[in-house]
């Protein structure tokens, strides 16, 4: 039999109906008591969330029964009786165990469990045994299993994964890791509380709702910035899934305790130029090696390459902590990452990924969106505005592959064939080219072509790094003259040349003789001889020349850089690096106040609107 709940839904479901049919000046007159609390029944029960999609053999369903969370797969066209007995089979299972454990403690149990009745209702009707899971499974349908009811949730927004990061460091934003099924991560709620006094427990604690006097809210938003305040508690977020006005179920997670920060860091004083987001039509432009987590970890990198490294410091969570407060502080329109393990998206930016073959790290570019201004991130004066971006393109390229797969790099192809060893060489490799087109919200029309590339890192690898620019240059005056024409061009990234490389001359004067030195930087085996233009106009470095940009123990010299062509741009302002004082303070990097072996770039250039 239908219970009273059900029943009442049934008469809801009905009445709502007939209501859309009256004239709206009556429907003004109705009590609001009586429009929702057949909603508010529902509200309160239980939910029993069904994931169901088409093309998968299976569903699953999840539901809290008889004090256990149970999680059930189940054929989509298996009918909905067996189910809903399979269901009634768990439960009776474990009211036996309960009769058995009292038995075994010398009580005295009870009646034999009599079969629990579980059925499935929609719209106060019973649907039947014989309908098949992918159709019996509606979001709204009441479960009813006993005396207990469950509202069903079909394909409900779902957290598949969310944690914080295990280091949080007080002044320093936090974020967590989050990945969302049938939802939308910027119309899911957070909030954030800190635990009233200092607790060593890692358990999370019990929290109901309106009544738990053991936190206080703090805040709310993605990002959070700890105080120093908070130094020695627990921060808890409350994580509500959302896609538009539907929500899931809510996770807690609970953080360690914050610590404080590693004092001045080597971007503080940098900040102080970009308090302020750059002015339209003007861009701020950051490129930034982050040294990707793969290699900090390694053995070579804690006893070769970063032995003066605190071990700590060389860890994801705790490098993360700094990478986002830096990032945030520059207040960038645009940012191009190389040895990116994630991406980072909550801090106002959007952004495309690409990872190397076979590798597990890559390139990331984000690019300012329309809308508020980032959390933490002050808000401009009125009579100014930054620019707003949007994405129209990607045009992404493995420098390997392209070479031998598209025709515009034959002539090159051919004139690298003389070298069969040199050519193979230069084929083993992973490099990847990452090209966006990004047009101006605010004056439609209004493009720029922005490349990211890491090249080959070897030392002595000079003539595969020529080639690969080569390749890159190439592709990339075919998409501005093929997609937008006249658009000028950021180039950023870490080159790994230095400025007397063929690599700055054929970026900074178009062109390489076939004498250079770095033809034969391989050795006479690998050597080769061509003279090699650039498919572009000379480009301009907008930081120059400086002494360096990578500082590490017995090595250090400049290898990143930001080109730009100086007849459609200028450089308006360029952030001066972290002095050499401020590099060494801790021998050189990384370091506990600089979380990569690189320097980041970081300068406004003006876009001719």
């Amino acid at each position: 039999m239908l219970s009273s709940t059900c029943r009442r839904v049934f008469m809801f479901n009905r009445l709502s109906a007939a209501l859309t049919l009256l004239p709206r000046r009556l429907l003004l007159v109705s009590s609001p008591r009586t429009l929702t609390g057949a909603c508010r029944l529902l509200g309160r029960m239980n939910p029993a969330v069904v994931r169901c999609l088409p093309g998968e053999p299976k569903l699953t369903i999840s539901l809290s029964l008889d004090g256990s969370h149970k999680h059930m797969m189940r054929d989509q066209d298996e009918p909905l009786g067996k189910a809903l007995a399979r269901i009634s089979h768990g439960l009776n299972k474990s009211k036996g165990k309960a009769k058995k454990s009292k038995k075994k403690k010398g009580e005295t149990p009870g009646e034999a469990p009599v079969l629990t009745a579980v059925k499935l209702y929609y719209n106060g009707e019973e649907v039947s045994d014989m309908s098949l899971n992918s159709e019996a499974w509606r979001d709204g349908a009441v479960l009813q299993v006993g005396d207990v009811e469950y509202s069903v949730r079909r394909n409900t927004p779902t957290l598949t994964n969310a944690e914080l990061p295990a280091s949080l460091l007080a002044e320093f934003p936090v974020c967590p890791n989050l990945e969302i099924e049938f939802g939308n991560l910027e119309d899911c709620e957070f909030t954030w509380y800190r635990e009233n006094a200092p607790n060593t427990s890692t358990e999370a604690a019990v929290e109901v709702e309106g009544q738990d006097s053991e936190w206080t809210q703090v805040g709310c938003g993605r990002v959070h910035v700890p105080s120093v305040q908070d130094i020695g508690y627990r921060l808890k977020l409350r994580c509500t899934p959302k896609d538009g006005g539907r929500s899931g179920l809510p996770k807690e997670l609970l953080s360690t305790a914050i610590e404080a920060g590693p004092g001045v860091c080597t971007f503080d004083n940098r900040h102080a130029y970009t308090l302020k987001e750059a002015e339209w039509p003007s861009v701020r432009v950051v490129s930034y090696n982050i040294l990707a987590d793969t290699y900090a970890q390694t053995e070579l990198s804690k006893t070769v390459l970063y032995p003066y490294c605190a071990p700590y410091a060389l860890q994801l969570d705790y490098r993360q902590n700094l990478i986002k407060k830096e990032l945030a502080g520059y207040n960038a329109d645009i940012i191009c990452l190389q040895e990116v393990d994630k991406a980072l998206d909550a801090f106002g930016l959007d952004g495309v990924f690409r990872t190397k073959d076979r590798q597990h790290e890559g390139l990331a570019t984000f690019y300012r969106r329309s809308g508020p201004p980032a959390p933490g991130l002050k808000k401009m004066p009125s009579e100014f505005f930054s620019v707003s971006l949007k994405l129209l393109s990607s045009h992404n390229i493995s420098l390997s592959e392209a070479l031998t797969s598209d025709p515009i790099h034959s002539a090159l192809l051919e004139n690298l064939s003389a070298s069969t060893a040199l050519k193979k060489n230069i084929l083993k490799r992973s490099t990847v080219l990452q090209v966006s087109v990004l047009e101006d919200v605010s004056k439609p029309g209004r493009k720029v072509c922005v490349a990211n590339t890491h090249l080959y890192w070897l030392p002595k690898g000079g003539s595969i790094r020529l080639v690969q620019m080569g390749v890159a240059l190439q592709h990339l005056n075919h998409v501005i003259n093929e997609v937008a024409p006249g658009a000028p061009l950021i180039f950023c990234g870490d080159f790994n040349s230095h400025p007397d490389s063929g690599v700055f001359q054929l970026l900074s004067e178009a062109l390489v003789p076939l004498q250079h030195a770095d033809w034969s930087s391989l050795g006479p085996e690998e050597s080769c001889s061509m003279e090699l233009l650039s498919a572009l106009p000379p480009l301009l470095s907008a930081y120059g020349q400086p002494a360096y940009t990578n500082y590490v123990g017995g090595f250090h010299g400049c290898l990143d850089y930001i080109f730009i062509q100086p007849d459609s741009m200028q450089v308006e302002q360029v952030i001066p690096l972290p002095s050499h004082q401020e590099v060494t303070t801790y021998e050189a990097l990384p370091s506990v106040a600089h979380p990569s072996d690189h320097i980041a770039l970081i300068c406004d250039l003006r876009w001719n609107p």
